[in-house]
């Protein structure tokens, strides 16, 4: 259904009193809209997807289907969550102990991509267009650019703005086949040159 403000909501969509989200969002099916959530514009938000009280998510988000975004986690412009990834925000949960003052703050930054099945451990920051593969644990933070894989996740090689996988010369030079953009690698990581 259209609202005033320009989003697109399911029918079965629930967006409770203080959500606030961009123009041209999609909420599909069955997904919840929690109060004080801050949803930016041109977002996907799929299908059975929780985003909870104070998450904020940026403009161009993509969160695919069975997703929880739990209070704590901030996603800058243009991450991708994959299907049935899962954020955490409390280190040490205990079902009858009540830790909501323990939230622990999970940053994901712009351009990122978080594969299907991974699971981000609270507290971590997630560096720019990284790419962190299908079924991956975070356990630590994660350089820009960084292509990780595993349980617990490791770093494997770097990639580009477009996500191909960097293959660098002898002066750590690489370029993306797909943009041709350069990046050059440093005792630091990788940057965009």
């Amino acid at each position: 259904m259209n609202n005033p403000n320009k989003y697109v909501a399911h029918e079965s969509a629930i967006i409770d009193h203080g959500a606030e989200i961009g123009s041209g969002t999609k909420i599909w099916h069955f997904s919840h809209i929690m109060p004080h959530a801050i949803i930016g514009k041109n977002c996907n938000i799929g299908q059975n997807v929780v985003v909870s009280p104070n998450v904020k998510l940026g403009d161009g988000v993509k969160v695919q289907n069975n997703v929880s975004i739990y209070t704590g986690v901030i996603c800058e412009n243009d991450v991708f969550l994959g299907p049935s990834m899962v954020f955490t925000n409390v280190i040490n949960p205990r079902s009858f102990i009540v830790r909501k003052n323990q939230f622990l703050e999970t940053y994901v930054e712009k351009g990122a991509t978080i594969g299907a099945n991974a699971t981000i451990i609270c507290g971590n920051r997630i560096g720019a267009y990284a790419l962190i593969g299908a079924g991956a644990v975070i356990t630590k933070p994660i350089l820009p650019y960084a292509l990780v894989v595993g349980n617990p996740a490791k770093q494997v090689g770097w990639v580009s703005k477009y996500g191909h996988r960097l293959q660098f010369n002898e002066e750590q030079i690489a370029v993306c086949p797909e943009s041709y953009e350069n990046y050059k690698l440093t005792e630091n990581g990788v940057i965009a040159v």
